[in-house]
C-alpha cells in the first residue's frame, strides 16, 4: 500500500503507465506523464529553497497545474496548502499569513488582484506563476522573487523527500462556524488510508472515471482525486456555470461516480433528466444532510446509479456511509463506521449513548487529524482523549466532532444537528435539519435553512430563511400550514424569509453561519420597530 501522498502516483506509474489520470477540457494526462509532471515541481520547490515541512500553497481552479502543483508539493517533502479559487483577496492573506506559507502557486490574474489589496510582510519568499508571460516585479515586493512554470511531463529524475506517513502532508481550512478559518493538520496517513477507505466501500476500480466538481480545498473534493488514483481511475477536472452542465458532463464523459453536496443535489433534483446515463455506477453525498424528498427524486432521476449517503469532517476525514441496501429501510441515517474508523456516540455524561438517546459523535483511529494548524487551544477542545472506560491509553486522542446524533439498536447513526447550530428556544433543543426535514415536503420549495436568534421572551427565536423552486409560487402561508399540521407548539417558527437564492460558503454549501450573523439582531430590530411605530 502507498505511504505517501504522492506514492499514489507513483504506484499506479509503474503498473499501469499509460492508463488516463486526468482529463481537463480537452488534455488528457496519463499516470506516467501525472508522475513526470509532479516530480518535476518538486524539482522546481527543490530550486526555489523549499525544504521539509515548508508550506507551499496553490490558488488555482481545479486544471492540470493544480494538481501537478499539489502532489509535486508531498514528493517535494512540503505542506499543500489549496486554496479555495473562489476566495477573494484578504481571505488568501489570512490562509497565507496563518500557514506561512513559503511559495505561492497561482495564475498572473489572480497575483495582481492579490497585489493590489494585500500587503506581503510574511513569509512568503517566493510565486510561482502558470502562465507563460512574466510579470513586472512590484516595487512593493521586497524579498519575493517572481517565478514561471509551465506544466512538463518530459521524463525526469524521480527522486523524492524521504518522509515518514505520520508527517505532515497538507494544511486544510475550514470554513468554521465563527472566526477566521481553521488550518486542519492532515498527515500521508490520514489522506491515504482515508482514500483506501472510501475506494473499498464504493468498489473503485481501474475502469472508474469520476467527475470532480468540488473544490479541491475541501476536503471531500480533494478525495475525489487520492480514491481514484489509489485504484488507477481517472478524473474529470470541471467547473460549471449551470446544474444542466453537470448532467452534461455526465453524458460526455461517460463518468461512473459523481461526489456532491445537498445544494447541488437539490439543484439536479429540480431538472429533467434526458440523457440515458448507463456509465453511472454511483453516487455520493456528504457535507450535509439529504432531504428524503430529494433523495427520491434523484433515485428516479438516475434509476441505474447506487446512491451513498455519507458523513464526514475534514478532522477526521469520511466517518460514516449508510450501505445502499439499507436506504429504503434507514432513508435518514447517515450510516456506520467506513473502513479504519471507529465511532463513538457519548452522552453528556461521558459514557457511551444508549440507542436513542442523543450524544456527542466521537472518532477514533488513523483518520482523525492531528489538530489545528497553530491553535493549541482549539486543538485540545477538539481532540481530546477518551473515556478512561474507552481507551485505556490516556495519549490517544480522539475527535470530538460537536455533532449531535442518535444511535439505534443495529449500530447505524442519526444526524440530530451541531452542538453550535441547535436552537434552544421556549426551553426546548430544537433540531434545524428536523424543521428543514419537515419543510422540504413542499413541493415548491427550493432550499431552506433553520436558525435561532436571540427573542426577548424566547430565547431564541426560530427563522425559517427559504427559496422557491424556478418558476414556482411559494408563500409564508404554505409553510405555515406545513407546520402547524406536522410540528408541536413549541417548533413552530416565529419568522419566514423568503429570498431568491440562499448564500454559499467556499465549498458549495449553504452558508448557515452567515445567515446567523445576518439575522442575529432579527427580533430585537423588530422589537425596536413596533416599539417606534
Amino acid at each position: 500500500m502507498s505511504q505517501l501522498l504522492h506514492h499514489l502516483i507513483d504506484q499506479q506509474a509503474e503498473q499501469n503507465p499509460l492508463a488516463t489520470a486526468l482529463h481537463y477540457k480537452n488534455e488528457q494526462l496519463n499516470y506516467q506523464q501525472l508522475r513526470f509532471a509532479t516530480h518535476r515541481f518538486a524539482q522546481l520547490l527543490g530550486q526555489l529553497g523549499v525544504h521539509q515541512n515548508d508550506r507551499v500553497a496553490v490558488y488555482l481552479p481545479k486544471q492540470l497545474e493544480t494538481v501537478a502543483a499539489l502532489f509535486g508539493t508531498s514528493c517535494a517533502g512540503a505542506v499543500m496548502v489549496p486554496i479555495n479559487p473562489q476566495l477573494k483577496p484578504l481571505q488568501v492573506e489570512h490562509i497565507l499569513r496563518d500557514a506561512g506559507a513559503k511559495i505561492l502557486v497561482t495564475s498572473r490574474q489572480r497575483w495582481q488582484q492579490i497585489q493590489q489589496q494585500v500587503e506581503f510582510e510574511q513569509t512568503l519568499s517566493a510565486v510561482v506563476l502558470i502562465d507563460n508571460e512574466q510579470p513586472t516585479t512590484a516595487e512593493n515586493l521586497g524579498s519575493i522573487t517572481i517565478h514561471s512554470w509551465q506544466l512538463s511531463t518530459a521524463p525526469t529524475s524521480l527522486e523524492s523527500s524521504n518522509r515518514a506517513a505520520h508527517e505532515l502532508a497538507a494544511l486544510l481550512y475550514t470554513s468554521g462556524s465563527t472566526g477566521q478559518p481553521k488550518g486542519v493538520m492532515l498527515s500521508h496517513q490520514n489522506m491515504v488510508t482515508g482514500a483506501h477507505s472510501v475506494a473499498q466501500y464504493l468498489n473503485n476500480h481501474e475502469n472508474d472515471r469520476l467527475l470532480a466538481l468540488l473544490p479541491l480545498s475541501f476536503d471531500y473534493g480533494f478525495s475525489q482525486l487520492t480514491t481514484a488514483f489509489s485504484v488507477g481511475a481517472s478524473v474529470v477536472l470541471f467547473d460549471y456555470l449551470l446544474p444542466r452542465d453537470v448532467i452534461k458532463a455526465l453524458h460526455h464523459y461517460q463518468i461512473t461516480g459523481l461526489a456532491a453536496v445537498p445544494p447541488v443535489w437539490i439543484q439536479l433534483s429540480q431538472l429533467s433528466w434526458p440523457e440515458a446515463l448507463p456509465a453511472l455506477r454511483y453516487w455520493t453525498n456528504s457535507g450535509g444532510a439529504m432531504p428524503t424528498t430529494t433523495l427520491q427524486q434523484l433515485r428516479q432521476c438516475m434509476p441505474h446509479a447506487t446512491p451513498y449517503l455519507m458523513y464526514g469532517l475534514t478532522e477526521a476525514f469520511r466517518s460514516t456511509f449508510l450501505p445502499p441496501t439499507l436506504i429504503d429501510q434507514k432513508p435518514n441515517s447517515i450510516g456506520r463506521a467506513i473502513p479504519n474508523a471507529e465511532l463513538f456516540v457519548i452522552n453528556q455524561h461521558g459514557q457511551l449513548a444508549q440507542p436513542g438517546e442523543v450524544g456527542e459523535l466521537v472518532h477514533r483511529g488513523p483518520l482523525v487529524a492531528q489538530g489545528y494548524w497553530q491553535a493549541p487551544e482549539k486543538t485540545a477542545q477538539r481532540f481530546r482523549p477518551l473515556p478512561s472506560q474507552l481507551s485505556q491509553d490516556p495519549n490517544e486522542r480522539a475527535v470530538y466532532s460537536g455533532d449531535q446524533v442518535t444511535i439505534d439498536e443495529d449500530g447505524d447513526i442519526y444526524f440530530v444537528g451541531r452542538n453550535d447550530e441547535m436552537i434552544k428556544c421556549s426551553g426546548y433543543r430544537i433540531s434545524p435539519q428536523e424543521l428543514e426535514d419537515t419543510l422540504y415536503a413542499v413541493p415548491a420549495l427550493g432550499e431552506v435553512v433553520a436558525i435561532g436568534a436571540p427573542h426577548p421572551t424566547l430565547g431564541q427565536g426560530i427563522i425559517i430563511i427559504y427559496s422557491a423552486k424556478p418558476e414556482h409560487e411559494l408563500n409564508q402561508q404554505q409553510l405555515q400550514s406545513v407546520c402547524r399540521q406536522q410540528l408541536p407548539t413549541f417548533m413552530q417558527p416565529q419568522a419566514f424569509i423568503q429570498q431568491t437564492a440562499l448564500p454559499r460558503n467556499a465549498n458549495g454549501k449553504i452558508d448557515r453561519s452567515g445567515l446567523s450573523q445576518q439575522f442575529n439582531d432579527f427580533f430585537s430590530r423588530a422589537a425596536k420597530d413596533n416599539c417606534n411605530e
